[in-house]
């Protein structure tokens, strides 16, 4: 067994791409929790290990992350690049967000919920526009990529039902939980359908890179070339 050397060095030139589509998620999540009306439910789930553990908000993000990539390899997902930095570099970003105070706040609540649902969209695009690299999807959306495609069921209803579950743990670890809350828990999956849709993508027939992916039997190599 070798490393691919090839394709290894033309996914590399889809990183600076796939570290500004986490950037995008890190500022939806960031921005959704600044806003104080309630969050996504992962951030729930963040904000209530954080609260718990005084560890920070990213920290916590990056925590769960590897939970769910070690959870998700009893499903058989397995992992890709885009996969690990998924993990590390969204909640990097948050905190690094949060610490320059780079999120709106607006005072009024009718204000809120427009950003919230700014927000809401920036992070459904970019979860879409890093799925799209096929670099392997970020530990979340692999489990629920996968679950499409174990069970056939449309993201629109797999994403809430799995929101929902992780908003309700959240919450019993102390979570906010607001009008927010709801808005991302049952919006998410449809804004997020609207946005493959509009860029024909089809989370069913997705083929994500996984790290094994790079290490092939020589002879392999040689037949190619």
């Amino acid at each position: 067994m070798i490393i691919n050397k090839e394709l290894l060095i033309k996914d590399m030139k889809k990183f600076p791409g796939l570290l500004l589509a986490f950037l995008f998620c890190a500022y939806g999540l960031a921005q959704m929790k600044n806003l104080e009306i309630g969050m996504h439910s992962w951030s729930t789930l963040n904000l209530g290990l954080s609260t718990i553990t005084n560890l920070s908000f990213g920290f916590v993000s990056q925590l769960i992350g590897l939970t769910i990539i070690l959870f998700s390899l009893f499903l058989r997902i397995y992992p890709g690049i885009g996969t690990i930095f998924n993990m590390y570099f969204i909640g990097l970003f948050i905190d690094l967000i949060d610490h320059f105070n780079l999120t709106l706040t607006p005072e009024n609540y009718i204000l809120k919920i427009f950003v919230l649902l700014f927000s809401l969209i920036v992070l459904s695009y970019g979860i879409f526009y890093y799925l799209s690299f096929e670099l392997g999807a970020g530990p979340r959306d692999g489990l629920m990529v996968g679950l499409v495609k174990i069970t056939g069921i449309n993201v629109k209803y797999i994403k809430p039902a799995i929101e929902v579950t992780v908003l309700i743990i959240g919450f019993l670890l102390g979570g906010t939980v607001g009008l927010g809350t709801i808005i991302v828990t049952f919006f998410g999956g449809y804004i997020l359908d609207i946005i493959f849709k509009w860029k024909n993508f089809d989370p069913h027939t997705t083929t994500q890179r996984k790290l094994s992916d790079y290490l092939v039997i020589k002879e392999k190599i040689n037949l190619k070339n």
